[in-house]
């Protein structure tokens, strides 16, 4: 590995230890080689995720967008160091960077506002913008038996998707105070639920129905978890204690908020440093959950 290349690498594992404040639980559970790979994958992933984030307009964040997927298209030639560390790891792992054309679509379809009327098409954003980080993540773990690639991909995918609704219930306030709504219309119309800020900067429930709708949502994600981690399986010890420990860490959010909905009215819900390196460890253990 050259000079360049390590450097390039540095760069990315230290932005995966600054911004990954879970995935990097499970990261640092893999051997060096995966570790360094993952941590290309996170900090490009991270840097897309961040161009929808930041301020600024439409128009500017979507050429940013076009120019990483220009970039993307001819990586073999990068000079910036994240991308310079993914066409190594590109090289040394099956990463379907395809894929990061899909996280592009799911940024880009934030930046123009769109709503979802139900939660199958719901799923379609969900699938793009974590579903796709799900399987760049299993090129570099790779399966076993060889015959399990197709269902290893779909567990991944569903895996993806299950976070991904963790972090859209527990998001609810600050997507609304950013002009986004995930939640599906047609499950806000079943409990009557107009999402708004009461005089607190909480989220209003008046009569129950965001609560309800929480908890139905919750149980859905939690369907979900329970086929994506049906991939830790075909997944060598520490690839899957990797996995189970960014799963797990969302799985036990999901937990706080199946047992009281309303923690995500007044913010983000999180865990301690203390509980997160709890579930690294157990799942180091082979007892996640």
């Amino acid at each position: 590995m050259t000079e360049r290349v390590t450097d390039a690498y540095r760069t990315c594992a230290q932005i995966t230890r600054t911004a990954a404040r879970n995935f990097y639980y499970g990261i640092r559970l893999l051997p060096r080689d995966k570790r360094n790979a993952l941590c290309a994958v996170y900090a490009l992933a991270r840097r897309i995720d961040d161009i929808g984030d930041e301020p600024g307009g439409a128009a500017d964040k979507n050429a940013r967008l076009q120019a990483l997927r220009a970039e993307l298209g001819a990586i073999e030639r990068a000079t910036d160091p994240v991308l310079i560390a993914l066409a190594d790891a590109a090289d040394r792992f099956p990463i379907p960077l395809m894929a990061f054309e899909e996280l592009l679509d799911g940024v880009g379809l934030d930046l123009v506002g769109t709503t979802y009327a139900t939660f199958d098409d719901l799923v379609p954003y969900c699938r793009m913008v974590a579903g796709s980080v799900g399987r760049l993540c299993l090129g570099v773990y790779g399966w076993s038996p060889p015959s399990a690639g197709g269902n290893a991909a779909r567990h991944a995918d569903a895996l993806g998707i299950a976070l991904q609704q963790v972090n859209i219930l527990r998001d609810i306030r600050e997507d609304l105070l950013a002009g986004r709504i995930y939640l599906p219309k047609d499950d806000l119309d079943r409990f009557g639920v107009t999402l708004a800020l009461e005089g607190s900067g909480a989220l209003a429930d008046p009569d129950g129905g965001l609560r309800a709708l929480v908890i139905v949502a919750a149980a859905r994600a939690a369907a979900w978890f329970d086929d994506g981690l049906r991939l830790l399986p075909m997944l060598d010890r520490r690839s899957a204690a990797c996995t189970a420990a960014m799963a797990g860490i969302y799985r036990d959010l999901l937990r706080r908020i199946e047992a009281d909905p309303t923690v995500v009215f007044a913010g983000r819900v999180s865990l301690s440093g203390r509980q997160k390196a709890s579930v690294s460890v157990r799942s180091l253990l082979g007892r996640p959950w």
